[in-house]
């Protein structure tokens, strides 16, 4: 391999980041157009772009509200899309949730609600259910990110406690023709866990969301562990007859993103390990354990090889800091090689935004432990505080991309030359 390890590892992840674009995805996945009305309802990440891509590939009129996180937003034509907060809900994700719930109900079988879900809907579109209030469901969300719950735990527990997740939302649109185009975001590409499954019936029950709470000693209003111990918080299940005509189709996952950038680094000449997208787990405590594996090839007689993964790992906040599982995953990596020769690595979201900071990711070289110290900065230190970002702006080496509307997960690559 001749590339500079730096531009060549940015260039696969813009490479995995373009094929997840909804321009390319959703087009092939649209329905054809109904008798009556065309309603478009949603959220997500990806929100704004996945309307573009209707709207340019539409025959007939549309109405709607897509619902996207702020700064993500894009000009759209016929399908209002609104910015709210990302991750913790705020009062513009709360109504314009309401919105979205009224917008589907009352339609017929000439109808057609076309469903678009990405990651990120969970917290964008916040409709508590009756009884729990906004404050109460930003309380239990802050508490579910700070502990180090996954991604199924959190959304077990989001949707036993709204009006339109677990699939409530698409129950309320029958008997109109409704088709879900979502984007994955989660491992496995679980259609009832990306976004909380608006359009899946739901198979967690209301007694695994209370474990959930149980299992991380959540301190969360009374509200919420009452309303979950009743009945009615309950999700659709499987046999609702609501929820048998719904088409759920996931038109972009990690798996596909990672398959484009291996195509890519195999132009290159690299041997490709590829981890896949199920990786999950402590940011810090995975990325360890691939710098155990990189430098274990590194030891050996090798060709130039690539450590390819995607998935979703967890920040646990016992410190002060701001960072996301990209950068903690780095801080780890970069403890464990220890200035290891010949290793560079980038760790990003997909959605060009780690955490909720302002940057996708980061990367690392062999200098990066030297440069923290000729800098002052203590790498052991800053993680513990969870003090990432800091760490990385500091050396000069967060990725920063902006929205890249589309969002299907981490990438991960690790280059041994």
């Amino acid at each position: 391999m001749t590339e500079d390890p730096k531009p060549f590892l940015r260039k696969l992840f813009d490479v995995a980041v373009d094929a997840a674009q909804p321009s390319l995805r959703v087009p092939g996945f649209l329905p054809s157009p109904p008798k009556g009305r065309t309603i478009v309802a949603g959220a997500g990440k990806a929100g704004a772009a996945m309307v573009q891509a209707v709207e340019a590939n539409w025959d007939g009129p549309l109405e709607g509200l897509v619902i996207t996180r702020y700064g993500h937003g894009l000009p759209t034509q016929q399908v209002e899309v609104v910015e709210a907060s990302h991750p913790v809900p705020d009062a513009a994700g709360f109504e314009a949730a309401q919105r979205v719930g009224e917008l589907v109900r009352g339609l017929s079988e000439d109808d057609l609600v076309l469903f678009l879900i990405s990651g990120g809907g969970s917290a964008l579109m916040t409709a508590p259910a009756e009884g729990i209030s906004l404050a109460d469901k930003q309380a239990v969300n802050k508490a579910l990110l700070a502990c180090g719950a996954h991604i199924g735990e959190i959304n077990c527990v989001r949707k036993h406690l709204s009006a339109i997740k677990g699939g409530r939302l698409v129950a309320n649109a029958f008997p109109a023709r409704r088709v879900a185009l979502m984007i994955s975001d989660v491992p496995g590409d679980e259609p009832s866990v990306i976004a909380s499954g608006p359009t899946v019936v739901d198979p967690s029950t209301r007694e695994e969301a209370l474990g959930v709470i149980a299992k991380y000693k959540l301190d969360i209003p009374s509200a919420i562990t009452d309303y979950l111990s009743s009945e009615i918080s309950e999700t659709p299940k499987p046999g609702d007859p609501r929820l048998a005509s719904v088409e759920n189709h996931v038109i972009a996952a990690p798996s596909q993103s990672l398959a484009a950038a291996t195509a890519e680094a195999e132009k290159a000449g690299l041997k490709i390990i590829d981890l896949g997208d199920l990786v999950e787990g402590e940011a810090r405590d995975v990325g360890r354990e691939h710098g155990r594996m990189a430098m274990e090839i590194a030891a050996g007689e090798h060709a130039p090889t690539l450590i390819i993964s995607g998935g979703e790992c967890t920040v646990t906040i016992a410190g002060q800091g701001k960072g996301g599982p990209n950068t903690e995953y780095l801080m780890g990596m970069a403890l464990e090689l220890d200035g290891a020769a010949g290793i560079h690595v980038l760790a990003c979201d997909t959605d060009g935004i780690d955490g909720a900071m302002d940057n996708a990711g980061a990367m690392i070289d062999p200098t990066t432990l030297a440069r923290a110290r000729a800098s002052g900065l203590d790498t052991a230190a800053m993680l513990a505080d969870n003090d990432a970002h800091a760490y990385f702006l500091a050396l000069g080496d967060l990725v920063v991309t902006g929205p890249s509307h589309t969002n299907v997960n981490d990438f991960r690559a690790v280059l041994i030359t």
